[in-house]
């Protein structure tokens, strides 16, 4: 099984490294030929304006947005969720989500840099107590639709999330030293 993880800006080594861990052969993803072969993608945190700026850039837009179209798997994590939502709160006039994710979010939702928390999250489906949250600048979902299946909360807010083949977490999994939810996510490629 090859994952790519976009490696176009944020948190993308972290999440090589967690995938290596459980023996996931890894590809960065920085140009549309690097989308060939993979069987799914991971799409980290950082900074969604960048990471929408570098899409184009890196010619990657389309062919992405075609691929995940088409059910490639995905785990879009903090910054990658804003990319792949549907609506954008207190977004940059010019940021162009692809509208993938039947969600409405709001950047920076749980506040600045200097905001930053962990949080216990129960997750559903998930063997062996709490996941270790890790919430950085996270973007807050103000709104799922219907086909939204919840998978954590946190003060009623879904954190954790998937729709079809596509994964979503406010938060950041590959920070929290756990790879329970990297695993999960690779259990259902299988």
């Amino acid at each position: 099984m090859k994952v790519g993880v976009l490696a176009l800006q944020g948190a993308f080594r972290e999440h090589a490294e967690a995938l290596e861990a459980l023996g996931a052969d890894v590809a960065f993803v920085r140009r549309p030929e690097h989308l060939a072969g993979v069987d799914a993608i991971f799409m980290p945190g950082g900074e969604s304006t960048t990471i929408d700026k570098l899409l184009d850039t890196s010619e990657l837009r389309a062919p992405l947005t075609e691929r995940l179209r088409d059910d490639l798997p995905a785990f879009a994590t903090c910054a990658g969720l804003i990319v792949l939502a549907r609506d954008v709160v207190d977004g940059r006039a010019d940021q162009q989500p692809l509208g993938l994710l039947d969600v409405t979010v709001r950047r920076n939702g749980y506040g600045r840099q200097r905001d930053s928390f962990e949080a216990a999250l129960e997750v559903d489906g998930l063997a062996g107590g709490p996941f270790p949250g890790v919430f950085i600048r996270a973007p807050v979902v103000e709104r799922a639709g219907d086909d939204v299946d919840v998978l954590a909360c946190h003060d009623g807010a879904i954190v954790l999330g998937r729709q079809g083949s596509i994964w979503f977490s406010s938060f950041h999994p590959e920070l929290s030293g756990d790879l329970r939810l990297h695993g999960m996510f690779l259990n259902t490629l299988k």
